[in-house]
């Protein structure tokens, strides 16, 4: 009988073995600063060795303000991407600017926007005069948003993106 059990208890823990893989179920990029390539469309997020990225045309960011309750949509495809990646070490934002990416750090991970939609805010930016409009804030943020790797999905019913300015 305890033969039986060392079997049973020996099996169970078996597959209960995790095989080292990453689980991701969620990111963390609320206190970072967003970041632009100046060259392309490209708006990111850099947490040492993590990167929040968002491809989407210039026109997105329009310098005119949205109706209250009316943003402006973006839907996710293959060419307005939502990309996520985890690096083998920290990355710098001229690694994602580069017209040819640097050998390292390596991208380990990536998980790409399948679905969803990107809701972009857009409030006019006031000088000391209170009267002459010196930019535009684009607050951003992700409805319904699938991401999907190799191994594995996740989604984000909402997740805020952050505030991007724009000048005139």
């Amino acid at each position: 009988m305890k033969k039986l059990f060392v079997l049973v208890a020996s099996a169970f823990m078996l597959q209960a073995c995790d095989d080292g893989d990453i689980k991701l179920e969620s990111f963390n990029f609320d206190t970072v600063t967003i970041q632009e390539c100046t060259d392309n469309n490209l708006i990111f997020k850099i947490n040492q060795e993590e990167m929040l990225l968002i491809n989407i045309p210039e026109t997105s960011f329009a310098n005119v303000e949205t109706a209250d309750g009316s943003p402006r949509i973006v839907n996710v495809s293959s060419t307005n991407q939502i990309i996520y990646r985890i690096y083998s070490s920290t990355v710098a934002s001229n690694s994602i600017c580069s017209v040819i990416p640097p050998a390292t750090p390596i991208v380990n991970q990536e998980w790409n926007a399948t679905g969803g939609t990107i809701e972009i805010i857009t409030d006019a930016l006031y000088a000391a005069d209170g009267i002459t409009i010196s930019g535009y804030n684009h607050n951003i943020k992700f409805v319904n948003v699938n991401f999907s790797g190799p191994s594995n999905s996740f989604s984000f019913t909402e997740y805020t993106f952050g505030n991007y300015k724009t000048n005139l």
